[in-house]
């Protein structure tokens, strides 16, 4: 195998991390830097961001591996990208953008969608002529609050002097594949997102019927193409902004839910992963357009061509492990901060931050003494859709302390994992084993929990929260011909780490586990009360 170097640019909800990858016989992690920007959450439920604060920091994160890895630019063969997706980045022909990108997270256009798909006849509370064309054409449906046809029209009925303006509509990575190309693109992957895109075998394009019935521009929607695709050169402005040199390949890469199991070598049909970022998800690979209208998940167009994802969506992951670390946790975070020199670092700070959070709460009783807390701090996706949905701790007793509050948080967000994987495993066969990615699977002590919580065996790969750029590298890889066959990708991603159930908290977690799919049944009206 021709080995080479490849950098690909992980773009996520709050930050990005650029990695340098040395592909031979194995992918190798040479060098990685992070930047983190802002998201702004607004009180209309909107949720925004400023695209260009994604192309400065890859202008810096650039600089830094580069400088950090003594690479010369004139050695790298590829570059590519994984991201958030399901946003919408509005751009004009120049390839500016007319307003803020709306997160995957945008929740405003609650009317929209209404007047969209909630009237007439209904299937399951959508309308049933447009529930079924879209099941038949992209075997999916736009029936959540934050699908991207609901931002677009949200954006042509309140702002329709920047509708006027929009030439494209574009998603995170397709904005930044058009300032390193000039070209206006779409991976199938992002495509299907949309749900405009028909899905079924030998089609593989926008629909037009589907744009007519949901009152979307088809001129709006740009060329679609593979992930393995060789989109174009990078220009000579973009060379020179980001430090490389002029006319280096440019694949279309994928969208984080696709190239993230791509990254955790999850790549053969039957093959199941877990993430944990900021959201999370349960995936398996499958040949079979699948949906389970009343769970929300769904086969989702993946990397690989003529194969799917079965996916269901946690909305908030390890969003909920940073919150109770800025909220819950200070007192332990001091007694951290005190330990530390400061001649650490912040990164070095900051990469221990969880872990030792962790530690102090893995002397805790498993169950965290009937103490339960729900994962839905910004709303939730599946087994329900439901954006006024909150987090609560249930059960709480004059004896129960922080620690255990904690504890409660983590078990939680497997819980929510759990129950997922169970209806997943309903329609679609999940993996005796699993790969657990993300940042969270950097915690052993988490992972020993999800083997307990799920009763499966748990494998962790070498550098857990890089998949998504590990995707992305293998993509590139295989679209300059380094990896002959989709399937090879899997050999070369090496397992770190293995954790079997522990039969003895069984019991207990499936107790707790009972009441904690109760809770949203029984707080669906107060959620609604509350949270209108």
């Amino acid at each position: 195998m021709e080995s080479g170097y490849i950098l690909t640019y992980d773009i996520g909800t709050t930050g990005v991390k650029t990695c340098l990858f040395r592909i031979s016989q194995a992918l190798e992690l040479v060098q990685s830097a992070s930047l983190e920007y802002s998201i702004q959450l607004l009180e209309n439920g909107g949720a925004e961001q400023n695209p260009e604060d994604w192309w400065v920091a890859l202008k810096k994160t650039t600089a830094q591996v580069l400088d950090l890895s003594k690479t010369n630019p004139d050695s790298i063969q590829g570059i590519s990208f994984c991201s958030q997706m399901q946003g919408l980045v509005l751009v004009d022909s120049q390839f500016q953008v007319v307003r803020p990108a709306m997160s995957y997270m945008d929740q405003r256009a609650t009317l929209e969608m209404k007047e969209g798909i909630v009237h007439g006849f209904k299937i399951e509370g959508i309308n049933a002529i447009k529930l079924l064309l879209s099941l038949w054409i992209t075997g999916a449906v736009a029936a959540s609050v934050k699908d991207p046809i609901w931002k677009y029209k949200w954006v042509e009925k309140n702002e329709p002097e920047v509708f006027s303006k929009v030439k494209w509509w574009l998603d995170v990575k397709e904005f930044l594949i058009a300032r390193c190309t000039k070209e206006a693109v779409m991976t199938r992957d992002s495509a299907f997102a949309t749900f405009l895109y028909n899905s079924r075998v030998g089609k593989g394009s926008w629909s037009p019927i589907l744009c007519k019935l949901f009152g979307v521009r088809l001129d709006h929607l740009p060329k679609i193409v593979n992930s393995s695709d060789r989109v174009g050169g990078l220009t000579k402005e973009a060379a020179e902004f980001l430090g490389l040199k002029e006319n280096i390949s440019v694949f279309g890469g994928g969208g984080d839910a696709s190239l993230i199991g791509v990254g955790a070598g999850a790549v053969k049909e039957g093959d199941t992963h877990i993430y944990a970022g900021t959201s999370g998800w349960i995936s398996t690979v499958t040949k079979k357009r699948t949906v389970d209208i009343g769970a929300r998940i769904a086969s989702i167009v993946g990397a690989r061509e003529g194969y799917y994802n079965y996916f269901g969506e946690q909305e908030t992951s390890g969003k909920c492990l940073q919150w109770v670390k800025d909220h819950l946790a200070l007192d332990e975070i001091d007694l951290y901060l005190e330990k530390k020199k400061i001649t650490d670092g912040p990164d070095a700070i900051y990469e221990s931050l969880f872990e030792f959070m962790f530690d102090s709460i893995k002397d805790t009783e498993p169950g965290s003494h009937g103490v339960i807390f729900t994962p839905w701090l910004h709303g939730n996706r599946c087994p329900f859709e439901d954006p006024k949905a909150r987090g609560i701790f249930f059960n709480i007793s004059l004896n129960t302390g922080k620690r255990t509050l904690i504890r409660s948080v983590v078990e939680g967000i497997l819980f929510h994992k759990r129950w997922i994987l169970e209806l997943s495993d309903g329609k679609m066969p999940t993996s005796d084993t699993i790969r657990f990615v993300g940042g969270v699977a950097r915690s052993g002590f988490i992972c020993q929990l999800l083997a307990d919580i799920t009763g499966k065996t748990i494998e962790r790969v070498v550098h857990p929260e890089n998949v998504g750029a590990m995707g992305a590298a293998a993509i590139v890889a295989y679209g300059l011909g380094m990896i002959p066959k989709f399937e090879d990708i899997k050999s070369m991603i090496p397992i770190q780490d293995k954790w079997i159930p522990n039969p003895n908290h069984k019991k207990i977690y499936d107790r707790n586990f009972k009441v904690f799919k109760n809770l949203y049944n029984t707080n669906q009206n107060n959620f609604a009360i509350l949270n209108t």
